[in-house]
């Protein structure tokens, strides 16, 4: 019986590989290890910044409505609270836009959410 060999399998692997160490610099794009290894290191480096890019737009957000609330002499957490206990359910995202893109808007909200504390 003839002995089998992995050649072709191999080659495939180290090729996916070296695809994509593609763009890399010096041997971590050309030698199998270094790539192999930059690679992985690039993986874990997406995947951890996946959850922290969330928490970075989620901080952009919050300094957004905080600055312009304050336009309005109401702080962060009393325009948040204000909101909602009038009953307004917009996330932070869309708040943020208001803010920014659309400041008669916020200001309609703004005067919400002092009614519903005053209140």
């Amino acid at each position: 019986m003839s002995r089998v060999r992995n050649r072709v399998t191999r080659h495939k692997r180290k090729k996916k590989v070296r695809e994509l160490a593609k763009g890399y610099r010096g041997g971590r794009s050309k030698l199998y290890r270094t790539a192999k290894e930059a690679v992985e290191r690039g993986w874990s480096y997406s995947y951890r910044d996946r959850r922290r890019r969330k928490r970075e737009f989620r901080r952009l957000w919050i300094t957004r409505i905080n600055a312009a609330a304050r336009q309005h002499d109401l702080s962060y957490s009393h325009f948040m609270n204000g909101l909602r206990n009038a009953g307004v359910e917009l996330n932070r995202k869309t708040l943020a836009e208001l803010a920014v893109r659309d400041p008669a808007a916020f200001a309609n909200l703004v005067v919400v959410a002092k009614q519903a504390l005053a209140s």
